[in-house]
């Protein structure tokens, strides 16, 4: 196609509307979706485009985005319990395929320096593929989804001295790894570390005072996209730097919002990617030499997931079943590796023919995935699981998913979560006002986040699905419905326990089903009842009092829920209810049988 980017646009959408539920219908992945699409587009199908390598590099923004969103699930605290598994387990797998498939390519009689970048480029699996089957089945916080995310975190650290050491191998001198290189790339690192820590966090408080939404969308964009770029700069990964970023946010209180707000364009933009990475299959090296690439895809898919296998096990310490899944989602090459084969050509480790064979058994290797993974869960459903072991290596600091949200932390929601604190009772709060969100924070250790609750996405990203009770202590009415009925129709199971201002807008949060806290009465209460006790009244007759008097106030609240629409009756029911309330207490005051309220 030779058309403008919007004709390019519209084709690209076009194919994953159609695609993607097409395949979802049948129980296929939508990573498989976007393959197939990209390879029907691609210069090798309909030929609709045919510069995939320009779409390629676009659409890599796609892994750096998913690599920022990762970063921001991961703490600097978990990120440090995490460094055995990355260089254990990662290390592990790393070295020993890139020993067996280098092996392997030795025995075609290929040079040991050859044989080496094969060995290297085949051992890493394609981090976008791996983590969005895992997305896909709701595993990325599972032992074995944990375990995997280690190894293509080590994956991406080994890939760059790996492209810096190809030019080594192949005798350019001039391009080799020098100690100017290697002082770019840690000070590259260095600066994104130090100045994140102090710039990033005090940015994003700036830009939320505008209380603009599209101002804190660009500064977020502007942030991933520019880390990425200085890092590429350096000579490093762009998804490196990314992934940097999004760790040193995961504290912030800018985390849930900064995901939500990212989230649409990775996922579009890693549809986009998946497409270009289907395009990039050379079916033309497939159909020269079927038998040979079909053997190549066997031999790494067999070796890979033996290793794998073997490293959940041991040291992963995983569960058969665990292990089988780690080894089913990591066994397929990488996207990485188009770039390491590409690389080995320029400077004549490989010629041509080769390389377009070997990306051809990368590529088939990443479309076969979704479609055996399929197999192997299908496979594993029908065996019956053992209980799962106590949490290993780096899952010993759990996880834990609160199972209550507080939308607001004014001065009515603030009470609910010191009592929660108080209680060791673990909760995630959201806060509309950036100066509440920073000065709540420097009291402690607290799950306190910026964000608008009656926004669905912020929701989902605080991990509201795993919340059984709803605290909404918005002081302004109208988003406190708002923010209610958008959960009652999320998660119809859940209790909603809602602040309301009076008696007018607890009856509609009562339309809602919530559960309405009017908050005044309490404290109103409190002064009564020490009022009573300053006139006369001993302590404990005016507590009884005062109970008596919520109590009553409680039923004629749900008594004037059933009408509140007719003013009149309103009034009829207040009238009779002041009738029954002065009953109510000289019966208490005489001894005689207390009357019926209303």
């Amino acid at each position: 196609m030779h058309g403008s980017g919007l004709e390019l646009a519209l084709v690209f959408l076009l194919a994953a509307v159609i695609a993607v539920p097409v395949f979802k219908r049948f129980g296929l992945g939508a990573v498989l979706a976007y393959l197939v699409a990209g390879v029907v587009l691609g210069p090798d199908g309909l030929a609709l485009v045919r510069d995939a390598d320009r779409i390629l590099n676009a659409a890599e923004i796609g892994v750096v985005m998913m690599l920022f969103v990762i970063g921001l699930e991961l703490s600097p605290s978990r990120l440090r319990v995490m460094r055995k598994p990355v260089f254990g387990a990662g290390g592990l797998q790393v070295l020993l395929s890139a020993l067996l498939l280098g092996g392997i390519a030795l025995a075609f009689d290929h040079h040991w320096k050859t044989a080496l970048v094969i060995g290297l480029g085949l051992a890493l699996s394609s981090t976008a593929v791996s983590l969005q089957l895992l997305s896909e089945h709701k595993e990325l916080t599972s032992e074995h989804g944990r375990l995997g995310f280690a190894i293509l975190l080590f994956q991406d650290l080994v890939a760059i001295p790996l492209l810096a050491a190809i030019p080594l191998l192949g005798g350019a001198k001039n391009e080799t790894l020098t100690w100017t290189m290697v002082l770019h790339a840690v000070g590259a690192i260095a600066i994104v570390i130090l100045g994140g820590r102090l710039v990033l966090r005090q940015l994003f408080r700036i830009v939320a005072r505008t209380r603009m939404p599209e101002v804190f969308t660009a500064t977020a964009l502007l942030v991933v996209l520019g880390i990425a770029w200085f890092m590429q700069l350096a000579g490093l990964s762009a998804g490196l730097g990314a992934f940097l970023a999004g760790v040193l946010l995961s504290d912030s209180e800018f985390r849930h919002e900064l995901e939500s707000q990212i989230d649409p364009f990775k996922g579009l933009l890693l549809g986009l990617f998946f497409i270009a990475v289907g395009m990039d299959i050379d079916l033309d090296a497939v159909v020269k030499a079927p038998e040979l690439v079909a053997t190549g895809v066997a031999a790494l898919l067999t070796v890979k997931f033996a290793l794998l296998f073997g490293i959940g096990r041991w040291p992963g310490r995983l569960q058969p079943r665990g292990a089988l899944m780690l080894a089913g989602t990591l066994w397929l090459g990488g996207e990485f590796a188009f770039v390491v084969f590409s690389e080995a050509a320029r400077v004549n480790l490989m010629d041509a023919e080769l390389r377009n064979q070997l990306t051809a058994i990368v590529g088939v290797s990443m479309a076969l995935t979704p479609l055996l993974l399929l197999g192997l869960h299908r496979v594993l459903a029908e065996v019956k699981p053992k209980p799962s072991a106590a949490p290993r290596s780096f899952d010993e600091i759990p996880d834990e998913q609160p199972q209550v949200l507080i939308a607001g932390m004014g001065r009515f929601g603030q009470i609910v979560a010191r009592l929660l604190t108080a209680q060791r009772i673990p909760f995630v709060a959201l806060e509309h006002s950036p100066d509440t969100v920073d000065t709540l924070r420097r009291f402690g250790n607290i799950r306190l986040y910026y964000g608008d609750p009656t926004r669905p996405d912020l929701l989902r990203s605080a991990g509201a699905q795993h919340v059984k009770v709803f605290v909404i202590a918005m002081d302004d009415p109208d988003t406190n419905i708002k923010a209610t009925r958008l959960i009652r129709r999320m998660y119809p199971e859940a209790r909603v326990l809602a602040r309301a201002r009076n008696r007018q807008h607890a009856w509609r949060l009562m339309d809602l089903s919530a559960e309405a806290y009017r908050e005044t009465l309490g404290s109103s209460l409190e002064m009564a009842q020490q009022v009573l006790v300053e006139l006369g009244l001993p302590p404990e007759t005016a507590a009884e009092h005062a109970r008596r008097f919520r109590q009553h106030d409680e039923k004629l609240l749900r008594a004037q829920y059933l009408v509140y629409d007719d003013d009149g009756a309103v009034i009829q029911t207040a009238r009779d209810a002041v009738s029954d309330l002065e009953k109510l207490f000289e019966a208490d005051a005489t001894g005689e049988d207390t009357p019926r309220t209303t």
